[in-house]
């Protein structure tokens, strides 16, 4: 079953459960994913899906603190709960020792020596990484490991 179905299937679930918040942060997800899929004229693919729902949390994320700043920690609860239930769509996260790991590996196989050469890093990362690890933190790590 594509991950599309099975957000389709726990949106019946929820509906028949009468769970409103999971059912309207799954009708979210779904309109993010049908939007991108009218926008480009396609359907989407698994990894395509991960990529809408990826860039979901996020947004999540950068709201939760957000509304934490402005003192809305009933708005900034009901985004943390959004976010945990996208994120059980989500694969399971990178290890930090696998993390480090993928980066070393894509280093050495790009000859990367600088920080010019980030980009041709990040491109190996991010096709292993996608949707198993927070791109900013991996940015932040092959920074390191390119500046020393």
């Amino acid at each position: 079953m594509s991950l599309k179905n099975l957000i389709i299937e726990d949106m019946k679930d929820a509906m028949r459960a009468g769970d409103k918040l999971r059912l309207g942060a799954i009708r979210m997800a779904l309109a993010a994913i049908k939007q991108k899929e009218v926008d480009e004229r396609i359907t989407l693919d698994d990894e395509a899906v991960l990529s809408v729902l990826e860039k979901m949390l996020k947004q999540r994320r950068e709201s939760i603190s957000q509304f934490r700043d402005a003192g809305r920690e009933d708005l900034a609860k009901r985004e943390e709960a959004e976010a945990e239930i996208l994120s059980a769509y989500m694969p399971e996260p990178l290890a930090e020792a696998e993390l480090e790991a993928i980066v070393k590996k894509a280093i050495s196989e790009t000859g990367a020596e600088s920080m010019r050469d980030m980009g041709k890093v990040m491109a190996i990362v991010k096709a292993q990484a996608q949707g198993r690890a927070d791109m900013s933190a991996v940015s932040a790590r092959v920074r390191t490991l390119l500046g020393s």
